[in-house]
């Protein structure tokens, strides 16, 4: 993960006008007002071929009694403990006010490195006000000027001195991923204690508890791949925190890294809107599909007539890739939890299989004789023969035919079915390509 460098400080002292400085945007509100700033705001800088994230913070205003700023001293702290190194903005034209040494007093007391930063030295005069600044026990100030630049490129040099040395991602890469994922409260982080057996990710019933993307590394029972956990997934005009937005973003960075998406459905809600908009994204991405129906336990009725009306619900809406395997499970009685790894790792396996060329044309070409593709204007379409692509992420077919670009989408989909029919790709995405021969 990269560093976190937070930007703290009392109200109007120049935070979000440093923040836009370093990020090279405009991207926080910038006003004469104090407090104009509520919500942690996020950006990239970059310094000498180096790369750290910024957080803004909203004005830390101690022992007050506004709502707003109580909430405000909350994602302070949490910017701070999340942080690498901080950077404690005061204002050399008002000089030490009580609110600052508060601050110092917090920030002393925490085993971060911070840099005490002199904003608004516009001339070289207001240099020798920034001495009084010393009483704060926090070494010495950097005079800088946030609206201008000046000094900024000496405070940016001892960040990085500071700054302790990134710590490369140690995800291997050759190893598969399958990343859980569905709405707030599906039961995702559940499923993940129970594959483990112990309580690695938080559960509670509050729905938005896992914020961030976790891997964990499952390698018992002769399978060897990543769990990742993700935040579940809202629909936009619900998201209200920058927080959770943050947490969605991950999400959708999870399922475009991962190999396999386990599609966590809510039995005792069925399917809704949301499951089918995070299904489309998994689509979009073209990545294999294991749906779990999660909270079966729950569930009164278990007849196969129930599991079948459940299952073709799922399937119609999810039209016309109906070809994923679907689980009825339970994480909290562990029940049909090890199927749901087995199921998995198959599809992975399916997504990976080759299938020979002498193997597909002996199949395929009787079934495309005895139902060719529709004629176009008086012309006869003839597919020759037919090859896998050897070297792609989704298993892709080409058929070679006289006239491919009158091959419509529907007969495509026949293939694409009578692929399916006699070989082993339950789950995963195929893709159909016409060549001229």
């Amino acid at each position: 993960m990269g560093n976190l460098v937070a930007i703290v400080g009392r109200p109007n002292v120049g935070k979000s006008t440093l923040f836009n400085r370093l990020t090279q945007t405009r991207q926080a509100i910038v006003s004469d007002v104090a407090g104009t700033t509520r919500d942690r705001q996020y950006g990239k800088c970059e310094w000498c071929g180096k790369e750290f994230s910024v957080v803004d913070t909203g004005g830390w205003v101690v022992n007050s009694d506004d709502v707003f700023e109580d909430a405000i001293r909350q994602q302070v702290l949490i910017a701070t403990e999340e942080a690498d190194l901080v950077l404690f903005l005061v204002d050399v034209q008002t000089g030490v006010t009580d609110l600052d040494s508060d601050v110092a007093e917090i920030l002393r007391r925490t085993k971060l490195p911070v840099i005490l930063v002199s904003n608004k030295t516009d001339n070289t005069n207001q240099q020798y006000y920034a001495a009084e600044f010393y009483a704060l026990g926090l070494g010495d100030p950097f005079c800088i000027s946030a609206a201008t630049g000046s000094g900024t490129g000496d405070l940016l040099d001892e960040v990085l001195k500071k700054l302790p040395e990134a710590t490369p991602d140690d995800i291997d890469q050759n190893i598969p991923r399958f990343a859980v994922v569905g709405r707030p409260n599906a039961g995702k982080s559940s499923l993940i204690n129970a594959f483990i057996g112990e309580e690695r990710n938080i559960v509670t019933d509050i729905a938005g508890t896992t914020r961030d993307s976790i891997y964990t590394r499952y390698d018992k029972f002769g399978f060897d791949f990543y769990l990742v956990d993700t935040a579940g997934i809202r629909r936009k005009n619900k998201v209200t925190e920058d927080l959770e937005f943050y947490s969605v973003m991950r999400s959708i960075r999870a399922i475009e890294n991962s190999d396999v998406c386990i599609l966590m459905i809510d039995a005792t809600r069925g399917i809704e809107a949301q499951d089918m908009n995070i299904f489309q994204l998994i689509q979009k991405n073209n990545k294999s599909l294991v749906v779990v129906v999660n909270k079966w336990d729950l569930v009164q009725e278990k007849s196969q007539k129930v599991i079948d009306t459940f299952e073709n619900a799922i399937r119609n809406r999810m039209a016309p890739f109906t070809d994923f395997p679907i689980i009825f499970a339970s994480a909290l009685t562990k029940q049909r939890i090890f199927k749901v790894l087995e199921t998995a790792k198959q599809v992975y396996l399916n997504r990976k299989a080759k299938i020979g060329t002498a193997k597909l044309n002996e199949v395929m070409l009787p079934l495309i004789e005895a139902f060719p593709p529709q004629s176009v204007k008086g012309k006869y379409i003839k597919i020759k023969y037919c090859m896998q692509i050897p070297t792609t992420y989704v298993p892709s077919f080409v058929f070679y035919a006289n006239l491919p670009q009158y091959v419509k989408d529907p007969y495509k989909r026949f293939l694409e079915n009578k692929l399916r029919e006699n070989f082993s790709l339950t789950g995963c995405p195929v893709q159909i390509f016409c060549r001229q021969k």
